[in-house]
């Protein structure tokens, strides 16, 4: 009996279970660098419990981890191979790598939980462990507080039905959207052109309700455009409803859409795995690594070196013939940005105020190659009204376009400068930045360690301070504890 309930060493189990047990779940790289650093087994290089060519265990076990990524394992050979040798031949980097852009568009791991931050025009949301909070101005009932809550001047939470957990929100304009982990949708705000997929129309929805027209289909991710709303479903499948004056909802015609429906072209093509809204365009990244753009092609920002509006889903040639594996896209009002598979970034679209990162205000037609970050592997763009950001793997952030209201974050330059090629934002060196959104004039990053921090206008409060007009430099912003009688955290 003695014999049987004896303590047993790591040593002693057999390698494909310790490799099971590495390899499964959602451990990060950086559990797997923890591992390898204190662990004799897990880091040792006899290769007794893997094949000789892997440094150690925990290499071998991210292997198999990027083997199994979706992003990594619809990459080509040729892109497999970039990608390591770019990440120096460490699969953590390259494990590192995936989980970051991944996280990029949806939900990032801090050391204080999963966290969120979506920038509208005036306003501000969060998920906080799957509790959702928004301040700024409450136009139409964007904020989904209620009637009587025209501004929340710090992160305020939201009510939603028991039981309700948060994974993804988007609210750009006047509108929101959540996803729930069920995979449920909820809308609010300005209702007038049915973005929020509701048939009433005569007023605003001015708490989160349920878009029961999408009854049985299971979302992951939402974008917000102007007047309509894109919906992505856990299949890879892409609903609009909204205002189609462009084409934007992309059914080939120019009818708007009360609610949800399906895109039909997307569908027939493959599993959509990333979009993001524009004003009045959309853009989806495919499993594939081919982008479709469609709306308006007013900007330039559908990338077809054309001003043609586009009403169904068109592929950007210019990716495909490149062989270039796109990963994200981030949707600007003037401008666009992409991510591919090996960390390069590609801006296209108005170059107003340097927004594209080239050195110049020219536009771009097509998808060009940003070669002055060439040498940094990215994990996430942001674009938004005349500027860009780019979050390289180090937790910097880069920075380019204007600076309007401070919200590029360089304290040496006016509110009314351009920085024409992109900058690393100093003012941010000392914290790993996570996830990063902007806003028409604010900013506001999630670190590693879970703090938040914005810069820019806050004239509506959408910086969670109600003290500050403005804010240059970036300043750390808390939410309301519950538990403190609704004080707010000084």
């Amino acid at each position: 009996m003695g014999d049987r309930l004896r303590p047993v060493s790591i040593e002693e189990l057999p390698s494909h279970l310790i490799l099971e047990i590495l390899s499964c779940g959602r451990l990060s790289a950086v559990d797997l660098v923890c591992l390898e650093l204190t662990s004799k087994t897990f880091g040792g290089s006899h290769g007794l419990y893997y094949p000789l060519k892997f440094r150690s265990l925990v290499d071998f076990a991210a292997f198999q981890l990027c083997t199994s990524h979706l992003i990594y394992s619809k990459m080509g050979l040729n892109s497999q191979r970039e990608i390591y040798d770019r990440c120096g031949g460490n699969w953590k980097r390259v494990l590192r790598f995936l989980q970051s852009v991944e996280q990029s568009s949806e939900m990032v791991e801090t050391s204080s939980g999963n966290m969120q931050i979506t920038t509208g025009k005036y306003h501000t949301f969060l998920i906080s462990n799957s509790s959702v909070y928004s301040c700024g101005s409450g136009l139409c009932g964007v904020l989904g507080h209620g009637p009587e809550t025209t501004q929340c001047v710090a992160f305020t939470q939201i009510d939603f039905p028991p039981l309700a957990r948060v994974v993804h929100v988007s609210a750009s304009y006047n509108h929101a959207a959540f996803v729930m982990q069920s995979g449920e949708v909820f809308t609010c705000g300005d209702n007038s052109s049915s973005c929020c997929g509701h048939r009433d129309t005569s007023r605003p929805v001015f708490r989160p309700r349920l878009v029961e027209a999408l009854n049985g289909v299971h979302c992951k991710q939402v974008a917000a455009g102007l007047n309509f709303t894109v919906f992505l479903t856990r299949q890879g499948r892409v609903y609009t409803c909204g205002t189609n004056t462009h084409g934007q909802l992309g059914h080939g015609d120019t009818q708007d859409r009360p609610t949800p429906k399906i895109v039909e072209v997307l569908d027939g093509v493959g599993s959509v795995v990333q979009i993001a809204a524009g004003p009045s365009y959309v853009l989806a990244v495919m499993e594939n690594g081919d982008v479709y753009s469609f709306g308006s092609g007013a900007n330039l920002c559908l990338g077809h070196g054309e001003q043609h509006n586009e009403f169904q889903p068109r592929v950007i040639q210019t990716f495909r013939r490149k062989g270039i594996h796109v990963v994200r896209v981030s949707a600007g009002d003037e401008h666009a940005v992409a991510l591919d598979s090996n960390g390069f970034i590609y801006t296209w679209g108005k170059g107003y105020c340097g927004a594209l990162g080239h050195g110049d205000e020219i536009d771009k037609t097509t998808p060009e190659i940003l070669t002055t970050l060439k040498s940094h592997l990215a994990v996430q763009v942001c674009a938004r009204k005349r500027k860009t950001f780019v979050l390289v793997e180090s937790g910097t952030v880069y920075g380019f376009g204007s600076m309007g209201f401070g919200s590029l974050g360089f304290l040496d330059r006016r509110i009314s400068d351009k920085v024409l090629r992109p900058r690393v934002l100093d003012t941010l060196k000392a914290h790993h930045v996570s996830q990063i959104s902007t806003g028409l004039y604010h900013t506001i990053v999630i670190t590693n360690r879970g703090q938040i921090f914005g810069f820019g206008d806050n004239e509506r409060a959408q910086l969670g301070h109600d003290s500050l007009r403005g804010c240059l430099e970036p300043t750390e912003i808390f939410i309301k504890d519950e538990e403190a009688d609704d004080e707010l955290i000084m």
